[in-house]
């Protein structure tokens, strides 16, 4: 492909995520590999260059654009070099009319700007790291950073690996054998914030696909019940496979149904030694990942999902027996879904003893503690820690 190909395709490709973002529809992942599995013809560095185009346009871009021409056109400005490949060639874009202009750079939509001053935003949208977390069932840590080339330990997970090089982990023996999983290095500080132990009852009440279930499963060696639940039936349905790989054999899964969570898990009043509320949430600190996640949330989605933050943080104190642990996160930097939560929890529960979730890392934000990609170079989570009274 010309150059003038390369950008025309990152241009489709960008009003598809555009179109995407404003209707939640597929993610720019998902997306990318949908195109190129349809044109057979491009060449991997093809493939590599149009996606660096893509990426490039979407950080630049905190609010969404009108068009991926209007993405490309902003990217433009800061590369004067792409002005050129706007030439009318047969599969490239059309050239720059007069009166066109390019989106604005911003790191942040302007109503989240206001609400993230407590944070480096610029750090949100680098390139995130390969993390990995090795499985204590399976292997040690000395073992796996042996294995791989240019793998360090992580800062503050004990099991944590960081890769200097992004590799195809699927394909790796490690991960085949279970002895590792992908895990940002604050899902896993999250996991460690529970302290787990054999033979306790512990509930994952948001489990989605299961990553922080596989790694309390780990702690607990295989001894005790541990119970993964949650609504989406596709996400819950990898946890078996998962599970079976990484040698746990204690996890119970239990699809729950929206708005009736409670009487699945009636079961289960007072009687958990731990329960993780890893709450569906903005995802503003995943923005490294999924960076066209800032166009995708707005203030009333904002509003739906901190109600149901509060609604599920609520029915995880009512399974906790007392002298048990509550852990509250979510992957996002706003006080509306972490420290403004904790609050409001601790305001209602004053019986409820909070205390530190982890030690070193995140920095101290209402009830609980934030990590962040600038200060702690992970993704970004709240997490709070709540002791029921005996």
């Amino acid at each position: 492909m010309t150059p003038s190909a390369r950008l025309q395709a990152a241009i489709e490709l960008l009003d598809a995520i555009i179109v995407a973002a404003r209707e939640q529809g597929a993610a720019a992942d998902t997306l990318i590999a949908s195109y190129f599995k349809a044109r057979r013809y491009a060449g991997s560095g093809d493939r590599r260059a149009i996606r660096e185009l893509v990426y490039q346009a979407i950080r630049r871009a905190g609010e969404r654009p009108e068009s991926g021409r209007a993405a490309m056109l902003g990217l433009a400005e800061d590369h004067p070099e792409l002005r050129a490949l706007f030439d009318g060639s047969p599969r490239g874009p059309a050239p720059i009319a007069t009166h066109e202009t390019g989106a604005s750079a911003a790191t942040v939509p302007d109503w989240l700007a206001p609400k993230l001053t407590h944070i480096d935003t610029a750090a949100l949208l680098e390139r995130a790291p390969l993390d990995l977390r090795v499985n204590t069932l399976k292997a040690t840590r000395d073992d796996v950073l042996a294995a791989l080339l240019g793998a360090q330990p992580t800062r503050f997970a004990p099991n944590g690996i960081r890769l200097a090089d992004p590799i195809v982990i699927e394909q790796h023996p490690l991960w085949r054998d279970g002895k590792v999983e992908v895990q940002d290095e604050g899902s896993q500080l999250i996991a460690l914030a529970c302290r787990a132990r054999p033979g306790e009852i512990v509930i994952d009440l948001c489990a989605g696909a299961g990553g922080k279930t596989l790694a309390l499963a780990a702690d607990m060696r295989g001894e005790g019940r541990l119970i993964a639940s949650d609504s989406d039936r596709r996400r819950l349905s990898q946890l078996p496979v998962r599970a079976e790989r990484a040698g746990a054999a204690n996890i119970e899964s239990r699809l729950l149904d929206p708005g009736r969570e409670a009487e699945a898990l009636a079961d289960l009043i007072d009687t958990a030694d731990c329960v993780l509320v890893d709450a569906p949430c903005s995802g503003t600190g995943t923005w490294r990942r999924n960076p066209e996640a800032r166009w995708r949330l707005t203030p009333e989605r904002l509003d739906r999902l901190t109600a149901l933050q509060a609604r599920l943080f609520d029915l995880a104190a009512t399974l906790v027996r007392p002298g048990g642990r509550l852990i509250y996160a979510v992957c996002s930097l706003l006080d509306e879904e972490g420290a403004g939560q904790a609050g409001r929890f601790a305001a209602a529960h004053p019986a409820c003893t909070a205390g530190r979730p982890f030690d070193e890392a995140g920095s101290p934000r209402g009830e609980g503690v934030l990590l962040s990609p600038g200060a702690d170079g992970t993704d970004g989570f709240f997490v709070a820690s709540f002791t029921r009274p005996c």
